[in-house]
């Protein structure tokens, strides 16, 4: 609210002339000229955080900043800052309309107020400088206008010709004449065999199904059953939940955590002493009422400026610390309220489709589970073993002493020059655990007879083998490796998954009973010729590999998918005999609030490189194996992951941004009408927000080097 200020005499100072004398409306007034208009204004001091003009307002006074910024805002978007010299408020007062826009103190303002009557005053006493002002202000209008006009051209990419009146388009195997600027939803079904269609791919691209279109191209549904599909609806789930919190209570800090499985882990903060339960609750009433309103979700263009403001403004450090980094000058920012999140890709068009989610409490927060319209549910694991979870909080700890909490400020702390620390205290972290885990086996070595090790493809199983065989003869231990691939069956006795294809990570591909029976014989003392299993021929040899007799100190350690399945050697192991370790990446970055790294993700991008830099094979072949992939890790490896006795997070917070200098060309090379193209293209913007590292400042021992090539370990 604006006060009159008791301490300012009627008559104007000489340094409210000042501040005026730098107006771009009275420039060429004398300093007379401006305190005769400043001697029909009223000045006024609003306390900075005060909101004193509304949007929609029927008040019509016009203000001059003498001092202090006023920021101007409609519909929550930012439009401008306001200092000494500026004014705002002139249409209201010459038109009548109500107010276009808000405004509030940025900080302790002092303003000079005109009111109507006071303005009609002035331009009775001085009609030559109230014209001048009325022209002025019309070529300020105008001004805004051409700007306005020059955006929107820009906006449509500089076009002087017309657009065709229709275009064809592709739906189906069908070519259609649609009206120029249809909705992408206009020409999809709302749903495919019960399948929510959340996104359209115009080309290979995933947009937003209230995306127009405006040129020749194909347009086909994207589901939620499609991985990008998925992505796209638990996105806008979760910016409800964002949404939903922000009208709760200011003092709530809610974001989204590490995924496991089906659900995702919600952190949440500044609600000491609140039931989480009772937040569950609240929360999901809360969502539940934004899906019932079918609300529209948005997004806007704004520039980086104002982006930063705004998130600062909100204590959204994480997804200002970003925006420094970014090269171009506007952002996309999406919304279905008034809380505003980075836009990572399309979501939803309207919160309607939201629907069978559920939250409950959870130690690290709360959990939120998806629902039914996950092709997932039911099928992933609810939350990690305690073991691992653990060492999550190992990591989160040590990474905050770094300062590295999120992808801006790891961008913040490259450019500074702190690439290498960064790298010697993850690699440091690596070291430390695969010690301690070492530590633990040797303890156990009056017993220990086996180490079996399991983790989904790409985890980093290889290097880490290496790296904790080192340990183990530190400690006094021999690791005598098998990889549990040279037990396959012949390639035409593998069974078949349910599309009818070869299932090569079911553990019934192995061949048990001869595994089982070598392993037990080693274990008696016997010299044992092993498996071998000829990739190139799909043909066993039961006796074709390396002839072993495990000598005092030694210790087996068997490898592969199938390393946590009690079924894999039975009643083999007695009691003590059995550790097991389950490796894979857990710790990421966030974005923001709404938005990370998934550790998916960095999987496949960590295989994407490794492949095509290593085996010739290109990223679109992964990308599409891929799906088949993750279903054999959550049927064979993810469901056993609570048997571990150990967790090893194998996830490097630095290596994005080196994978990022391979990966930028290998996904470039998947061709625009590739199916693979939406992922392809989906993960070269998650990259693209890295800072790059290259790969000369990573040791020859890290994990990551497996996957980029140069490892000082003989594979």
């Amino acid at each position: 609210m604006a006060v009159r200020s008791p301490d300012l005499g009627p008559e104007p100072g000489p340094r409210h002339v000042a501040a005026l004398a730098r107006s771009t409306l009275l420039e060429g007034l004398t300093a007379d000229e401006i305190a005769r208009l400043l001697a029909h204004a009223e000045r006024v001091e609003v306390p900075a955080g005060a909101l004193f003009l509304r949007e929609g307002d029927s008040s019509r006074d016009m203000y001059f900043v003498l001092q202090g910024e006023a920021r101007l805002r409609r519909h929550q978007l930012a439009l401008k800052t306001l200092g000494p010299g500026d004014h705002f408020g002139a249409l209201a007062l010459l038109t009548g309309q109500p107010r276009a826009a808000s405004a509030a103190a940025a900080s302790r303002l002092e303003l000079a107020r005109l009111s109507p009557e006071a303005w009609e005053s002035f331009a009775a006493d001085e009609p030559r400088l109230a014209m001048l002002l009325v022209q002025r202000l019309l070529a300020e209008v105008r001004q805004d206008l051409v700007e306005m006009t020059d955006s929107l051209g820009a906006l449509l990419q500089g076009r002087s010709l017309p657009r065709a009146k229709e275009v064809p388009v592709r739906v189906g195997g069908v070519t259609r004449q649609v009206r120029t600027g249809t909705p992408v939803r206009a020409l999809l079904p709302a749903e495919i065999d019960g399948a929510l269609v959340v996104a359209g791919l115009l080309g290979q691209k995933p947009v937003s199904l209230h995306t127009p279109i405006f040129a020749e191209t194909t347009v086909a549904p994207l589901t939620v059953r499609h991985w990008e599909g998925r992505q796209i609806y638990t996105r806008s789930v979760g910016l409800a939940l964002l949404e939903a919190a922000r009208q709760l209570g200011p003092a709530l800090e809610v974001r989204l955590g590490p995924s496991r499985g089906t659900v995702q882990i919600v952190e949440v903060a500044g609600a000491q002493g609140l039931d989480r339960a009772a937040l569950a609750r609240d929360l999901l009433v809360a969502m539940e009422r934004l899906a019932a309103a079918d609300l529209p979700i948005r997004q806007e263009w704004w520039t980086v400026e104002e982006a930063l403001a705004h998130f600062l403004e909100r204590g959204w450090e994480d997804a200002a610390r970003l925006l420094h980094t970014r090269p171009q000058a506007t952002v996309p920012l999406v919304c279905c309220g008034d809380l505003y999140a980075l836009s990572m890709g399309p979501l939803l068009p309207s919160t309607g489709a939201l629907r069978a989610f559920r939250l409950e409490p959870h130690p690290d927060g709360l959990l939120l589970d998806y629902g039914p319209l996950d092709p997932r549910n039911g099928r992933g694991a609810p939350s990690p073993p305690p073991r691992e979870a653990g060492m999550m909080r190992d990591h989160r700890t040590w990474l905050g002493g770094l300062g590295v909490t999120s992808v801006g400020a790891f961008n913040d702390r490259c450019i500074s020059g702190q690439v290498s620390q960064i790298i010697r205290v993850a690699e440091g972290f690596h070291e430390k655990r695969i010690g301690h885990i070492a530590d633990e086996v040797a303890a156990r070595r009056d017993r220990l007879r086996i180490i079996s090790i399991a983790g989904p493809s790409s985890s980093g199983k290889t290097t880490f083998i290496k790296r904790l065989t080192v340990q183990l003869q530190v400690a006094g231990l021999n690791p005598v490796g098998l990889s549990l691939d040279d037990w396959y069956v012949d390639r035409e006795k593998t069974i078949r998954d349910p599309n009818g294809e070869l299932d090569f990570e079911a553990l019934e591909a192995l061949d048990l009973r001869l595994l089982q029976d070598q392993v037990r014989r080693l274990l008696a003392g016997e010299e044992v010729a092993t498996a071998r299993y000829d990739f190139r021929t799909g043909r066993s040899t039961p006796e074709g590999g390396p002839r072993l007799r495990l000598s005092r100190g030694d210790v087996l350690m068997l490898e592969g998918i199938h390393g946590l399945n009690p079924r894999l050697l039975g009643a083999i192991p007695a009691a003590g005999e059995l550790y097991r370790i389950f490796i894979h990446p857990a710790t990421t970055l966030p974005f923001d609030r709404l938005s990370r790294v998934s550790a998916t993700d960095l999987r496949l991008l960590r295989r994407i490189v490794r492949d095509r830099h290593q085996r010739g094979y290109g990223a679109a072949e992964n990308i599409q194996r891929w799906p088949a992939v993750q279903e054999g890790e959550r049927r064979h490896i993810f469901p056993f992951q609570g048997e571990a006795d150990a967790v090893f997070d194998s996830s490097l917070i630095y290596e994005p941004a080196v994978l990022k200098v391979f990966a930028e060309r290998y996904l470039l090379e998947v061709p625009l009408d590739h199916p693979a193209f939406a992922t392809a293209h989906r993960l070269r913007h998650l990259i693209d927000r890295f800072v790059s590292i290259y790969p000369d400042h990573v040791p020859p021992t890290s994990i990551i080097r497996e996957f980029i090539g140069g490892s000082g370990f003989e594979y």
